[in-house]
């Protein structure tokens, strides 16, 4: 009879009748009860009244008996820890025993109840195990470590498990051997500092020698151990590899997997011009195509990983192209797995057989396979100069089958052969016209936009085309929307006398009918770039667009590099580096391959995480006298006050150029323009020439605020945590030097906004009234938001505090020192003239947190010449106190690293006008001194940069 009777029983009084059975004397009834007591644990009632019943029964020779003993311990010994210990003495006992396969039961059972107290206990049975006589015993107590590390690491290292595991890699049993490299692997990955694995030839040696005679799963551990090896030279890595290549041709999949893994490690030592180099790449095609004969599960990983392999050495199966060609029962995501890898194969030498493949495809039944394989077909146009025509003409052909969803990708891929060959293939647009109707997803309707838009032009009913898109502007997505509106700017300055209406029209349902914060600042910018200066719009929108490339696709090189490390594991499927999914400290260990043999590569850029597409370089601080004339830095006034008179080069007769039609866009306001920002005329003499200036408001534009002054008021920003440190006020104006007046002042970033906090205090004799104030050029452009809020008289001795807010768009110059402001405060009396210097923590603003995979790229793109290293003395405070103090004034820490005991953090800056600051501060436990190494792309940047460090962190 089966065991299922166990399952079956539905008697009350049930557990005092199980309690009387495993009392019993005859060691059947005994074996009966047992069973009961585990079949009635596994469906999820609670026995565990009976364990001090159950633990007596491990007394016995009957080895099926103590595993089922040994069953029910590992499964309440968690929640009966007091009735545990009782069963330490039979552990001990177990452990003693003649027969093996009882000693390995012991250990293994002992390995897995997780019970603090009980731990202690088991150390001098492990110890026993580690070192039997019996191989099956040492495997199994060599796993029992790393089990026992989880539960208390301290125990263990005090113990010297860790030395006797060191010393099992030297044992004779190869299955030993694996066991002990697993369980230092385990270990070594939850302590990624600790030099566990101690890997140098000797060991290597050993594990080469045992990995012929393991099981399967042995050989994994093992290569996957060999795979963090790193080796000294080129002969050593050949020797390696010699070793490893027989395991390409294992029957287990995941065999093979490892065994590509570590050649394609050790490849990059090889070099390029050896025999053996070229031999290798051989060995690596055929394992890789029997991996495409299994089912398709095991397809879908091995395509995974031979997507990475071909990115990084296509060579490997360049000649192997048809094994990747569809077949017709493959399950879709096979097919579009191999899809991909034949785009990434495509040459010169094979592009007709992928094009015929790839045109048959197209006429399948499966939407997204088909629709796959016709950007596939845009993307070898791209990719494979010489087939550009023919690619173009099986797209056309493909458009003439009506079949919509077709259509429509054609059109998205035909945008991008535009962009890759202007002026080659644009004789196509008609055809493509001609399908306008039939567009309904966003991507194609977006795409098509943009060809009408690009090539305005050249297609006589342009106006028409986009108006009738325009017509449900509302019900777009915003995709088009925005695509929708670049489009018709670009037709409108193409084309200014016919299409104003179309303009205004579609610059108004984006600024004054919507409700997307994207589609209203853009829709603004156009706004004011049109009625400020036309000249300037017509460069930045028609600007010559960069070519596109087929490379766009490609895994960045630097994570790649970390995914070919972790070739057969979960990160090569999901192409993502095990830091992206893997929780808590686990598996967040970063790889790279070994450099390539002479490319005298660094090590010295902090090893962060995988490394995203370097961002492209911000504008640096223009010099003196080159003063920034683009829309962000115009002077804007808030509403209250008025505006500086405009200068002649400013002029609205700039508008020529759009044949006078933009007044209705413009306002009336434009003529009659006058006053300075909150004071008398008096003031702008005293500071050079007024600032160039902007209409108060935009004719049509909705009144935010009274115009668009608060539109591009840079201050207002992401709530900021709390505890940024605002320096004490100093004095900045004695009242010997100003008749009287006398100012002292601080600044501040609040919420996002930059504030002067002011104390005017009256030591004359008279009222003060009429007060005004005005910034000089400066390095950041900073300026008042505001009139200076001064509401009632300033009596004789009465001081009045002050908070003016400052925004970053003023006219931008060079300061000698960078953080120089010079400032003009006029009032009844006169005009006076100081100068201040703020912190530079002042620009640094909310969103500047870096990407972890941006700020590697970003690091190695600036120029090592551009680092200035600094020392910060007297800090008493750990890196994560410094972290958090830090990033009250929005200095961010993007990473954190622990290279042997001193703390290594990343962090990065970004200033208002968009200049990036990255910065490695190293702190060492009980050394009050802080290293700073700053990178910037504008160096000068740096000097400033330390001292708010030294600011924040001393204050």
């Amino acid at each position: 009879m089966t065991d299922s009777k166990y399952f079956t029983t539905t008697k009350k009084g049930e557990i005092f009748e199980l309690k009387a059975e495993l009392n019993s004397d005859k060691k059947e009834k005994k074996k009966e009860a047992v069973k009961k007591v585990i079949a009635s644990m596994t469906v999820g009632k609670d026995v565990s009244a009976l364990f001090p019943d159950v633990v007596n029964c491990m007394q016995t020779d009957n080895l099926e008996l103590k595993k089922l003993v040994y069953l029910y311990l590992m499964n309440y010994a968690k929640s009966q820890p007091d009735m545990a210990i009782m069963a330490v003495n039979t552990f001990v006992k177990d452990c003693e025993d003649p027969n093996p396969l009882i000693r390995a039961l012991a250990v293994r059972t002992m390995g897995c109840i997780r019970v603090d107290k009980i731990t202690e206990y088991l150390c001098e049975p492990l110890r026993k195990c580690l070192k039997d006589e019996d191989p099956y015993v040492r495997k199994t107590a060599a796993v029992c470590v790393a089990k026992l590390h989880d539960i208390n690491a301290q125990l263990v290292e005090d113990q010297g498990f860790l030395d006797t595991l060191k010393d099992l890699i030297s044992d004779s049993n190869p299955m030993v051997v694996a066991n002990a490299v697993a369980a230092l692997s385990e270990i070594a990955e939850s302590h990624p500092n600790s030099n566990l694995l101690d890997l140098n030839p000797q060991t290597i040696n050993k594990l080469l020698t045992a990995l012929n005679e393991c099981t399967e799963w042995g050989q994994i551990f093992i290569l996957d151990c060999l795979a963090n090896y790193t080796p000294r030279d080129d002969r050593e890595s050949q020797s390696i590899c010699e070793r490893v290549t027989p395991r390409l041709s294992h029957a287990n999949s995941a065999v093979v997997l490892s065994a590509v893994k570590v050649l394609m490690k050790f490849m990059e030592m090889l070099p390029k011009d050896l025999d053996y180099y070229g031999t290798l790449l051989k060995k690596l095609a055929p394992p890789l195509v029997t991996l495409l004969s299994a089912e398709p599960e095991l397809q879908y990983v091995a395509l995974r990983n031979i997507n990475l392999i071909v990115q990084k050495r296509p060579e490997i199966l360049k000649h192997e192209m048809k094994v990747f060609f569809v077949k017709y029962n493959d399950p879709i995501y096979v097919k579009l797995e191999k899809l991909d890898i034949m785009i990434r194969l495509a040459s010169q030498a094979n592009i007709a057989q992928v094009l015929a493949e790839l045109k048959e495809y197209a006429t399948e039944v499966d939407v997204d396979f088909v629709r796959k394989a016709v950007r596939a077909i845009g993307r070898c146009a791209i990719k494979v100069e010489q087939s550009a025509e023919r690619c173009v003409s099986t797209l056309l052909d493909l458009i003439q089958t009506k079949v919509n969803y077709v259509v429509q990708e054609a059109i998205v891929v035909i945008k991008d052969i535009f962009r890759k060959y202007p002026n080659k293939y644009e004789s196509v647009i008609a055809t493509l016209c001609e399908n306008l109707d039939s567009l309904d997803e966003p991507e194609a309707r977006a795409a098509m936009i943009w060809i009408v838009g690009e090539y305005a032009e050249r297609i006589d009913n342009a106006d028409e085309l986009l108006e009738s898109f325009l017509e449900g502007f509302h019900d777009e997505s915003t995709q088009v929307q925005l695509q929708l509106l670049t489009a018709i700017v670009k037709l409108f300055l193409k084309k200014p006398t016919e299409t104003q209406e179309l303009v205004q029209q579609v610059l108004s349902l984006a600024t004054q009918d919507s409700d997307n914060p994207d589609l209203r600042d853009r829709g603004y910018i156009y706004w004011r770039l049109l009625s400020t200066d036309p000249v300037a719009a017509k460069e930045v929108v028609l600007a010559e667009k960069p070519l596109i490339s087929e490379e766009t696709d490609l895994i960045e090189p630097t994570l790649l590099e970390e995914l070919i490390c972790h070739i057969g594991t979960l990160a090569s499927v999901y192409h993502k580096p095990p830091s992206a999914f893997v929780e808590g400290s686990r598996g967040v260990q970063h790889r790279r391959l070994p450099p390539r043999a002479g490319s005298g590569e660094s090590a010295e850029s902090p090893d962060v995480g995988q490394s995203g597409p370097s961002e492209a370089p911000p504008a640096v601080i223009p010099s003196q006298g080159d003063l920034l004339g683009d829309l962000l830095n115009l002077d804007l006034a808030p509403p209250t006050a008025t505006v500086p008179p405009v200068q002649p080069s400013m002029q609205m007769g700039a508008m020529d150029l759009l044949g006078g039609g933009l007044d209705s866009l413009m306002g009336d306001e434009s003529d009659t323009l006058g006053g300075d920002i909150g004071g008398s005329p008096s003031m702008g003499a005293g500071l050079g020439a007024a600032p160039a200036a902007m209409p108060a408001a935009l004719g049509g534009a909705p009144a935010i605020g009274g115009g668009l002054g608060d539109l591009f008021d840079l201050g207002g920003g992401v709530g900021m945590p709390t505890g940024s440190y605002v320096p004490p006020k100093t004095l900045w104006l004695p009242a010997m030097k100003a008749k009287g007046l006398e100012i002292s002042g601080t600044f501040a970033r609040r919420g996002g906004i930059i504030q002067m906090d002011l104390s005017l205090t009256n030591k004359a004799m008279s009222v003060m009234t009429d007060f005004a104030i005005q910034f000089n050029r400066n390095s950041f452009g900073l300026a008042p938001a505001g009139p200076l809020q001064v509401l009632t008289p300033l009596s004789p001795n009465q001081t009045i505090d002050v908070s003016l807010p400052l925004s970053t768009s003023g006219p931008v110059m060079k300061m000698e020192p960078l953080n120089n402001l010079q400032v003009a405060v006029k009032n009844n009396i006169d005009v006076f003239y100081f100068s201040c210097q703020y912190p530079l923590s002042l620009l640094f603003v909310e969103d500047g947190k870096m990407e972890r995979q941006v700020f590697l790229a970003t690091w190695k793109d600036i120029p090592n010449d551009n680092e200035a290293q600094f020392q910060i003395k007297d800090i008493h405070l750990n890196s994560d106190a410094a972290s958090n103090k830090l990033q009250g004034s929005n200095i961010f820490t993007i990473a954190k690293r622990t290279v042997e005991g001193q703390d290594m953090l990343y962090q990065s800056i970004k200033l208002t006008n968009g200049i990036w600051v990255l910065a490695e501060m190293r702190v060492q436990t009980g050394n009050p001194s802080y290293t700073l190494s700053i990178k910037c792309r504008a160096p000068e940047v740096s000097q400033f940069v330390y001292q708010c460090y030294e600011l924040v962190l001393k204050n």
